[in-house]
């Protein structure tokens, strides 16, 4: 069953040069919000459309046009919030952000600063068996996607890409909790777990639907439990921010990178700048992008074009009565109501479309048995064959079940099981009737199964011999009947008939 007893982890230290730091780590992670339309306009939020086709005229900031909030995006912000524990604000208001980017067409983002949709919550993030981290979710605002700027397409000159501009982003905010790389991954991870769960967000880093600027400092061991008592951020020294990070592989290099840059600077005798920087994967370092900004860098005053937004408790008790069950509820209870180990829930619970496929095959049926052919042979199935998503298994939760009942019921062994779930793969139909056209139907009648021993005992006496000394080779016998009766005998009724015929 599950370990409920949960110990936080120690935080990752590194021995510098003269002596050990810690690291601490907050995280803005950037999720798109999953809606058909944009958060101020009817345009498509299609991926992969032609370039500048899902653009409408607000989104190109065209005179005159005015933003008109989504409904959908409001709700998705606020089942979010929900899901992550956190205060959900009746009140909460836009702001312009001020900047100038070529892929900001408008000369200022739409976002909330001051009064954001969603306060503060929490999320578990588990680590290991019995060991997790909590941390703490400061805030979650809405706001619009900038465009893209491409550079790459030619030597001399950049292009501007406007379909992602007005894409409505949450961004959710972490307090800094995370003490180390692997936090910070298994943390987004939790996140875009969550989110999918909900379906606020398809978490799709690739598509740059998940990204994550992450915060890093260092600060000498015991400064952390200081920051945490005073609540004074100069315990923790002063933070860099790695811009727009779209892979946990290269957000990990990237805390270790940065993390072993300020330790160098600090240990030489300098000081750490505060400023947005980039990490380069193959040069393997982080360089500067911009000093970092504050507040009132951007210039921040209310939106005149959108009124505050002002949620009805009603509608709000509404959403929350209609949440799907959540990974950590679906773990526990998969790990309570299936007897499942811990590792074992946290395999079917990782994605909604695994939690409910095995549900599905376990109905009516032997739980443990169900969640070993489900996480064993189907995953290690669709693993060889190019790395294939529950979604696109050959194998219906029906089928799969059909073969466990084949099992449990005597009529097929375990061997046989196998044979059947690749034929079934590959080539599909019904198990029960391809086990009744090829003759893969378990031998469990007993006189044929002992006259097939008979034999083996009376052409081997030697062997005999052997196995009464030694019982351990009574297997030899077992083998050489499932030989004989081509793998189709019954195992249990064989070992019985040896162990009588032997008298072991």
């Amino acid at each position: 069953m599950l370990d409920l007893t949960y110990e936080s982890p120690e935080p990752t230290t590194i021995s510098g040069a003269e002596c050990d730091w810690e690291i601490v780590i907050g995280l803005e992670v950037h999720a798109q919000v999953a809606s058909k339309a944009k958060l101020f306009s009817g345009a498509s939020t299609l991926f992969g459309a032609e370039p500048n086709s899902n653009v409408a005229f607000v989104d190109a900031g065209m005179p005159g046009m005015l933003p008109v909030i989504n409904e959908e995006c409001i709700s998705q912000a606020v089942k979010t919030g929900l899901g992550l524990n956190a205060q959900i604000n009746l009140y909460s208001a836009f702001d312009r952000k001020n900047y100038f980017y070529p892929d900001l067409p408008q000369g200022y983002q739409i976002s909330q600063l001051y009064h954001p949709i969603v306060g503060e919550g929490e999320v578990l993030v588990n680590l290991e068996p019995g060991v997790a981290r909590l941390v703490r979710i400061e805030r979650i605002h809405l706001e619009q996607d900038a465009g893209k700027s491409i550079h790459d397409m030619d030597p001399n000159t950049s292009f501007v890409d406007l379909n992602r501009t007005g894409v409505a982003l949450m961004e959710i905010v972490s307090k800094p909790d995370i003490r180390s790389a692997e936090e910070a991954t298994a943390y987004i991870s939790k996140l875009r777990q969550i989110m999918r769960y909900l379906g606020t967000c398809d978490g799709n880093m690739q598509n740059g639907n998940l990204r994550a600027d992450v915060n890093i400092s260092v600060c000498k061991p015991g400064d952390y439990e200081k920051y945490q008592t005073f609540q004074d951020f100069s315990y923790l020294g002063t933070r860099c921010e790695i811009k727009n990070m779209n892979s946990l592989k290269f957000i990990q290099q990237a805390i270790d990178t940065e993390a072993r840059r300020q330790i160098g600077i600090l240990e030489s005798g300098g000081t750490i700048s505060q400023e947005t920087r980039l990490y380069d994967p193959d040069k393997g370092e982080t360089r500067p992008m911009r000093s970092k900004e504050e507040a009132h860098d951007y210039r921040y005053f209310p939106c005149p074009d959108l009124l505050p937004l002002n949620l009805r408790q009603d509608w709000v008790d509404d959403i929350s009565s209609n949440l799907i069950e959540l990974p950590d509820q679906k773990r526990l209870r998969f790990a309570t109501d299936y007897m499942l180990s811990d590792y074992d829930a946290g395999v079917l619970t990782a994605d909604l479309e695994t939690s409910k496929y095995f549900e599905a095959v376990a109905k009516g049926r032997d739980q443990k048995l169900s969640a070993n052919w489900v996480i064993n042979e189907l995953f290690g199935r669709l693993k060889r064959d190019t790395d294939k998503s529950i979604t696109d298994s050959p194998i219906t939760h029906s089928q799969l079940g059909e073969i466990i009942d084949l099992i449990t019921s005597s009529e097929i062994s375990g061997k046989i099981a196998k044979d059947l779930f690749e034929i079934v793969y590959t080539e599909g139909g019904s198990p029960s009737e391809i086990v009744d056209k090829r003759g893969m139907r378990q031998v469990s009648n007993s006189a044929e199964i002992e006259s097939a021993l008979d034999i083996i005992i009376r052409e081997n006496p030697d062997q005999v011999t052997k196995a009464k000394a030694n019982p351990k080779l009574a297997g030899w016998f077992v083998g050489q009947v499932m030989k004989s009766t081509g793998g189709k005998a019954n195992p249990k009724l064989v070992n019985e008939l040896v162990q009588k015929k032997l008298v072991l």
